[in-house]
C-alpha cells in the first residue's frame, strides 16, 4: 500500500466527513483559503493545526501525516499487553509489601 501525502489525507478526510471547505475550516479556526492550500500542498501547517485536525477527524497524527494507513494509529500485540499485564502485577504486587 503506497502511503498518502498529507495534504491527500487532509482533503480525503473532508470528502469522508461530508462536510465543505468552508465549514471545516470554520470548525478547525483557520480560513477557507489556508485549509485549500493544505489539502492542495501549497502550504505546510503547524503542529498546533494537525493537532485539531486530528481531533476534528479522530484519527492519529501518525495517519494524517501519512506514516501509516491506520487510521487509529498503531495497536498493542496480545503479547505486549500480557507483559504489561505482568508487570503492572509485579508493581503492585512489590507496593504492597511496603505497606
Amino acid at each position: 500500500m503506497q502511503e498518502k501525502l498529507f495534504c491527500e489525507n487532509l482533503a480525503h478526510l473532508r470528502r469522508e466527513k461530508g462536510v465543505s471547505q468552508r465549514k471545516a475550516a470554520s470548525d478547525l479556526q483557520i480560513s477557507q483559503a489556508l485549509l485549500s492550500h493544505y489539502e492542495n500542498g501549497a502550504r505546510e501547517p503547524g503542529l498546533a493545526f494537525v493537532c485539531r485536525a486530528c481531533d476534528y477527524y479522530g484519527v492519529s497524527a501518525d495517519y494524517l501525516l501519512g506514516r501509516t494507513g491506520d487510521q487509529d494509529g498503531p495497536r498493542l500485540s496480545s503479547d505486549a499487553v500480557r507483559q504489561l499485564a505482568e508487570q503492572l502485577r509485579q508493581i503492585a504486587e512489590q507496593a504492597e509489601s511496603y505497606l
